[in-house]
């Protein structure tokens, strides 16, 4: 039997077809209850919790509705997940994948669910212990330079970007999604779109990217000392310029403060996680990377979360989002717009 206990609204996801495919696998026994679980987060693609007696996996499927060009690309984080399976980078392995889904948006991956803790909010950074927290943060970005650190080829993703010419891109590549996912006039955004392209730093070395590395993208465990057990949302990796990821840190770690955020905590507003400075020593120590011009990546994830959440507002609007805290999406865009203006003077 097989319990539905979430919806997707008008592309419905079909349980009995996953239910077969892990049943071929034998991953589930015939008999055996199937239970589904919308989670939540998860603001761009949908999550599900699949729950039997005994195991728990984890499904992932394209958003419903609307959807940012390129994004949401089922197939990427099955081949950077598989791929990453032989690397230092811990991430869960992939059940199943199903390319061709006309049940779950196009298409659809199941995974293993990887137990432990999901920090997002800010009451989730103060529930660490203080003496956890030093510990933790540098474990997160120790993971995030042991990915950058990892040789593509040696784990078959040599040709899983193009790194040459990737910023220029990337600018280009989110100020086409503003256009095309904007409900409003959003002057200040499109005016860090312009400052941004005319400012762009020249190649860097090569390396896999995971394009929203942030601690509600992964699962910790606190029960010793602090550890990354899994680093999840694999939709945005690619072959490019690491640093791209570093400015994503540089705005969830201290880039959020005053602004109303629903999505995510601050951690350097909470007494016992280090400075913003110290954890980019850190990670220019482990990788040898220069971040010299870390101001201008730190605008470029301003700007790119800013696309981001417009999108995700536009979808919205169209009522084709599941699950709550989607109606303040739309006030934080242009709060990111200007603190990205900010950061590149």
């Amino acid at each position: 039997m097989t319990s539905l206990k979430a919806t997707t609204g008008t592309q419905p996801l079909d349980i009995s077809a996953v239910r077969s495919a892990l049943e071929q696998l034998g991953e589930l026994e015939p008999t055996q209850e199937l239970e589904v679980r919308l989670l939540a987060g998860g603001r761009s693609n949908l999550t599900f919790e699949l729950s039997s007696p005994v195991r728990r996996w984890i499904l992932r499927r394209p958003p419903l509705g609307h959807r940012l060009d390129t994004a949401h690309d089922m197939s990427r984080e099955v081949a950077v997940q598989r791929g990453l399976a032989a690397g230092p980078v811990p991430v869960p392995r992939i059940v199943f994948a199903d390319a061709d889904a006309d049940h779950a948006g196009g298409s659809y991956y199941v995974m293993d669910k990887i137990e432990g803790t999901v920090l997002r909010t800010d009451a989730d950074f103060a529930s660490v212990d203080p003496g956890q927290r030093r510990e933790l943060a540098h474990a997160y970005i120790d993971c995030l330079a042991a990915l950058h650190n990892c040789d593509p080829a040696a784990l078959g993703l040599g040709e899983f970007g193009r790194p040459a010419g990737f910023l220029d891109r990337q600018v280009r590549r989110w100020s086409r999604q503003l256009a095309a996912s904007k409900s409003r006039e959003l002057p200040e955004l499109e005016d860090l779109g312009l400052r941004l392209a005319a400012q762009v730093p020249g190649d860097s070395r090569a390396a896999i990217v995971h394009g929203d590395f942030r601690f509600d993208n992964m699962i910790v465990t606190l029960e010793q000392r602090p550890a990354i057990a899994g680093v999840l949302d694999w939709e945005m990796s690619t072959l490019g310029d690491p640093l791209t990821d570093l400015g994503l840190v540089a705005l969830f770690w201290s880039g959020w403060e005053g602004i109303d955020n629903p999505i995510a905590g601050t951690p350097s507003t909470h007494p016992g996680y280090p400075e913003l400075d110290e954890l980019v020593d850190r990670y220019a120590a482990a990788t040898g990377a220069s971040t010299a011009q870390l101001r201008w990546y730190s605008a470029f994830a301003f700007y790119k979360m800013a696309v981001i959440l417009e999108g995700i507002h536009v979808r919205h609007l169209r009522g084709e989002t599941v699950g709550a805290g989607f109606d303040a999406i739309g006030s934080m865009v242009e709060p990111l717009a200007r603190r990205g203006c900010t950061t590149l003077t």
